[in-house]
């Protein structure tokens, strides 16, 4: 009797052995699989498409020497513009990377930079395909508060000396009224009044990188000759005698690196020369 009581015991042993041997191969199953679908991880993240940027760095906070620091991105995860690069090293990598963006339009002309040694608008500005880094730096010759932001006082008050708002001897023709001008005088606003004070065309011009305190610069005079040239203004004459200085006026040598480096399509060098003719005939 205890010899059949022995044999059961053993012949259920080996029952539950056989009954526990298909749930370890399930488990070891269960491992493999996700062991496998770790090693198949890398093969989905292939598709990346990373980008190197090499930023310009200072930080007035501890002074040391100007510095490119590189930053990697997923273009996939990313728009399409440098600015979204920036924004998205700034929110995701480094939050002390310092830029002034605004509208992201190419209305307010806050995100003007230098980008793969071209002066332009990091909204309108497309990230490059290339294989190679790209550099981003502030404008060039300005001096530079902290990373990408740079010193505009000396720009606005530039565009500040040419009193650009109307100026009138004589009252509105009707009291009260707007002062009315043809569509033919109002054309003639055209390529000017589109400015957006970005900045990025005086500071690609050589002449205002070495005389910038006294040579006015592209914005400046484009801005200059949007007012001389409204027919609703009626300080012509005292306009021009303002610029008709060797320096403000005349540091300008027509290169039209102006025209190329300006985000909105404007072509300053063409209204400075318009302002040198109208100084031949006073």
């Amino acid at each position: 009797m205890a010899t059949g009581l022995i044999r059961r015991a053993i012949s259920s042993s080996h029952a539950a052995a056989a009954a526990a041997q298909p749930a370890r191969l399930l488990t070891a199953r269960l491992h493999a699989s996700e062991a496998e679908a770790q090693k198949v991880e890398p093969k989905a993240s292939a598709n990346t498409d990373t980008k190197k940027f090499q930023i310009y760095r200072w930080n007035p906070d501890s002074p040391s020497k100007p510095e490119l620091k590189e930053f990697e991105i997923n273009l996939k995860e990313c728009g399409p513009m440098v600015l979204d690069a920036l924004i998205k090293i700034k929110n995701e990598i480094d939050p002390s990377l310092t830029f002034r963006r605004s509208c992201r339009e190419g209305i307010c002309g806050s995100c003007a930079m230098n980008i793969d040694g071209c002066n332009g608008l990091a909204c309108l500005t497309k990230i490059s395909p290339s294989g190679s880094a790209s550099t981003i730096t502030p404008l060039p010759h300005m001096f530079v508060i902290k990373d990408l932001v740079v010193d505009m006082t000396n720009f606005y008050n530039q565009y500040k000396s040419i009193e650009p708002w109307l100026k009138r001897k004589n009252p509105p023709p009707t009291p009260g009224k707007e002062i009315p001008q043809t569509k033919k005088d109002r054309a003639k606003l055209d390529g000017m009044y589109e400015c957006i004070l970005c900045a990025c065309c005086s500071t690609s011009c050589p002449s205002y990188w070495w005389t910038s305190e006294a040579y006015l610069g592209p914005a400046a005079l484009l801005h200059a000759n949007r007012w001389i040239s409204d027919s609703r203004d009626e300080y012509t004459k005292e306009r021009l005698e303002a610029i008709d200085d060797e320096f403000k006026l005349y540091r300008c040598h027509t290169i039209l690196n102006c025209a190329r480096a300006c985000p909105k399509g404007l072509n300053p060098g063409k209204q400075i020369i318009n302002i040198k003719q109208l100084q031949l005939k006073r």
